[in-house]
């Protein structure tokens, strides 16, 4: 049994065109660590047992926090994003979505026993291929890895790479390291050899404050400083040289919001054209090279829906039509109306809707 799903209240506006719409931001999870029991050797399942472990959930969204998840979305045996059912009847069916890419927001990256945490990986994998991806052809999934051993994490996108249900490989914008680090790049290696994004997502347990200055004591804190942490993603990227290392792979960046951007390229490529000897492989602009391989999910839009002016000087400023893909955040609470899905003038854009994504994920 669920609770009464409100349907009504969240579809797809009946103004937008009729294009194949894309959602690059659906969230699904497990009813529990228990669901993920099967996909586990023997030698794991007795690890659980023992251990205790309830389960991994992110806490970035509090699971009793009514913002968390719009109403209706929690199904009456497991937390909100965990019945296949549901997301049919909330989110595909009344957007008449084309397709939607799935992000399971697991807390992998948090456990520090590699072999265990490689172990849960290969289970998240095959949960989410087996109980969602191959019954459901309107989606589109996320490899998970466990970053803590690069070489492992290479092995599992080998794994299961070539699987048409999944287009990406998911790592958390909060890592132990900066992403561009060297020690990353057989990731990055391995999904480019198989024709997947990276998808940098808002969330991740490494033990690292959020700021640079410290940890925040309040979680209203931690939300905000979540875009400090793409930012220095996105400069160690750059600096690193991973857009012309791997020249194949897209880069998203998952709920990041947007709007600090234009600022940050104006300010790498003014100090990058005094430092350039320091990164000679950066071989042109840096905001050119975020044009080029970056895209970002437009939810949480965070720009005000009553100063639409404001919002377009930020879009120019992007300089890139190609840059922002639809998102619903589903079942978060971002995804409460419908009217606000889009960027001011971007509702009846149809590389925003889903050209875009279609090209990001290679599904033309």
């Amino acid at each position: 049994m669920v609770e009464e799903v409100p349907v009504a209240e969240y579809a797809r506006p009946v103004d937008w065109p009729d294009v194949p719409l894309v959602d690059t931001d659906v969230h699904i999870t497990p009813r529990s660590i228990g669901a993920l029991v099967p996909y586990l050797q023997a030698r794991w399942r007795d690890y659980l047992r023992e251990s205790g472990v309830s389960g991994l959930e992110s806490d970035l969204y509090p699971p009793r926090s009514p913002l968390s998840a719009i109403p209706g979305a929690r199904p009456a045996d497991g937390p909100p994003a965990s019945d296949p059912e549901l997301l049919r009847a909330q989110l595909l069916d009344p957007w008449r979505l084309h397709l939607a890419i799935t992000h399971c927001i697991y807390g992998v990256d948090g456990i520090h026993n590699p072999d265990w945490a490689v172990a849960m990986a290969r289970a998240v994998n095959d949960w989410q291929h087996t109980e969602w991806l191959t019954g459901e052809p309107r989606l589109r999934g996320s490899v998970v890895v466990a970053a803590q051993d690069p070489a492992s994490a290479t092995a599992e996108i080998d794994r299961v790479g070539d699987r048409p249900e999944f287009v990406q490989v998911l790592l958390p914008v909060r890592m132990r390291a900066p992403l561009g680090t060297r020690a990353f790049w057989p990731i990055y290696a391995a999904a480019e050899r198989h024709g997947l994004a990276l998808a940098v997502y808002a969330g991740g347990a490494s033990g690292n404050p959020v700021t640079p200055v410290g940890a925040p004591s309040y979680y209203l804190e931690e939300y905000v400083g979540l875009s400090q942490a793409f930012q220095a993603q996105v400069v160690s990227l750059i600096c690193e040289g991973v857009p012309v290392r791997f020249p194949d792979l897209p880069i998203v960046l998952v709920e990041s919001g947007f709007t600090w951007l234009p600022p940050l390229m104006w300010r790498l490529d003014k100090n990058w054209k005094g430092l350039r000897r320091e990164v000679p492989w950066v071989d042109r602009l840096p905001s050119e090279m975020i044009r080029e391989s970056m895209r970002l999910t437009a939810q949480p839009l965070d720009a005000p829906h009553d100063e639409p002016a404001r919002l377009r000087e930020v879009l120019d400023r992007l300089g890139s039509d190609r840059m922002l893909m639809f998102a619903t955040d589903y079942p978060h609470h971002q995804f409460d109306d419908p009217t606000h899905a889009a960027p001011a003038g971007l509702s009846a854009d149809a590389r925003f809707l889903g050209g875009n994504a279609l090209a990001t994920y290679r599904l033309e």
